[in-house]
């Protein structure tokens, strides 16, 4: 259940100080954006294979660089200087277009996240502003449309190669944007309902006591589960499965358009991250035991300190999941997002709006206990009694019919039982009373009996 914060009015929304810099400094903080996203996306690589080499007890890059940390930078300059190779069977003018549509969209969340206070905290030239480009009321909006049409850029690439598994790639992205944007736009609408705003300024202000980590947790957990997903990565990287897709979306692809959709998923991760130190972990400001004991902490420049740990700390997660976690089947992400993300995020959502509406009511926080708890509990008793009656007999459960074997070569191709179907009983070694093995229905195995003691050489008497 949510934290039963007092019921407090909202303070009006007050944007007037964006837009009012001269050219020059809006341009300036546009290109500190923009390079912000590259050096991190830059730092990002080296440091996820540094991280993963370290975990899978490996040297990782150390020959560009001080300490390797030029690697990417090598990379990138490697994949320019690589041959651009197109496809004849390719729709050549969309297949130019899809890096750019994927990569371009990417960047422009970053121009609502906000750095620092939305007050004019900092001088620049003799000009106070604020440490953010800009801000909307529907600015939480603006990013979900911009990560949307990053997925376009996917979708086109894996139609516009002309090649099966590119195909597919694309399919299985959009199926993925489509299925976990629905988790993480319920998980931002109980964040609406306790801030009252959709601006990233005004929800960072509204953390000022306590960050939504701690007052909804079930909705940062579903977003983090989300954030994933939507950026294909490792375990949710199924668009790009090189086990069954070759190489997914971008299969098709080599030199700088390849580097792109790199670059993409990369600023991505970036992105949603920032999205999640914004709206759940206090955005910029500086943690509990920094912030009680320094008044400074959360004014000038310190802010943007507070928040790149903060990103880096997410970050270090993306990594640490590629690192330990196996990718999961198609049919089991899927299920992941349809039958276990969206109705939690559903039902966390209902529970949410009831305390806000119980709370705006002036209701104390035991009646809000009672009464919430009791519905939930109802709920639960309901579902108990459901399920009693249904596993009596007749009580309506049908019997599941038996599983049907079936050959997985039957059509030329092994393939994987679907659900209903079993394989059928593999072969097992048994031993006979001589000493000999015998494989069930195979050929005598007397030379593995002799390899095993050494007694023979391995020859047939």
């Amino acid at each position: 259940m949510p934290h039963l914060a007092p019921a407090t009015p909202l303070a009006a929304e007050d944007l007037s100080f964006f837009g009012r810099d001269p050219w020059w400094l809006i341009l300036l903080k546009a290109v500190f954006c923009f390079a912000f996203v590259m050096v991190t996306v830059l730092f990002s690589i080296v440091w996820e294979r540094k991280v993963v080499a370290w975990m899978q007890l490996r040297i990782g890059p150390n020959r560009h660089g001080p300490w390797g940390l030029l690697q990417s930078l090598a990379d990138g300059i490697k994949l320019m200087l690589k041959e651009d190779v197109i496809v004849k069977r390719a729709d050549k003018a969309v297949y130019l277009l899809a890096p750019l549509v994927s990569a371009i969209p990417a960047f422009m969340a970053v121009a609502v996240i906000p750095f620092g206070p939305a007050g004019n905290e900092i001088s620049i030239a003799g000009h106070r502003t604020a440490m953010q480009l800009t801000d909307l009321p529907i600015a939480v909006l603006y990013v979900l449309a911009t990560a949307s049409v990053g997925i376009y850029g996917i979708v086109l690439a894996g139609w516009s190669s002309g090649s099966t598994y590119p195909l597919l790639g694309g399919l299985r992205s959009c199926a993925q944007m489509i299925s976990y944007e629905i988790a993480m736009g319920v998980a931002f609408a109980s964040v609406f309902l306790y801030s009252g705003s959709m601006s990233t300024s005004t929800i960072v202000d509204a953390q000022h006591d306590r960050w939504y980590v701690l007052l909804l947790p079930v909705s940062f957990v579903i977003y983090i589960v989300a954030m994933v997903g939507e950026t294909n990565r490792a375990p949710f990287d199924l668009p790009e499965s090189e086990g069954d897709l070759v190489g997914g979306f971008n299969t098709e692809y080599s030199s700088i358009k390849f580097a792109m959709f790199m670059l993409a998923e990369y600023v991505n991760m970036v992105t949603v991250s920032a999205i999640a130190v914004t709206l759940f972990l206090g955005g910029w400001r500086a943690p509990y035991p920094v912030s009680a004991f320094w008044e400074g902490a959360n004014h000038g420049w310190w802010p943007l300190l507070w928040f790149v740990v903060k990103l880096q700390v997410l970050l270090f997660f993306f990594i640490w999941l590629r690192g330990t976690l196996p990718r999961l089947r198609y049919d089991q992400f899927m299920k992941l997002g349809w039958k276990v993300l969206i109705p939690v995020s559903m039902v966390w959502l209902m529970l949410v709006a009831s305390v806000r509406a119980l709370r705006n009511e002036n209701y104390d926080a035991q009646h809000v206990v009672l009464y919430v708890g009791g519905a939930v509990l109802a709920v639960l008793l309901l579902s108990f009694v459901a399920d009693v009656f249904r596993g009596r007999p007749g009580g309506g459960e049908r019997q599941a019919p038996p599983p049907k074997e079936f050959d997985p070569t039957a059509g030329g191709h092994p393939v994987p039982p679907l659900p209903g179907q079993s394989l059928p009983p593999v072969p097992r070694r048994r031993p006979r009373r001589d000493g000999e093995l015998i494989v069930s229905g195979g050929v005598n195995t007397v030379r593995d009996e002799s390899a095993r003691d050494g007694s023979r050489d391995g020859k047939e008497g």
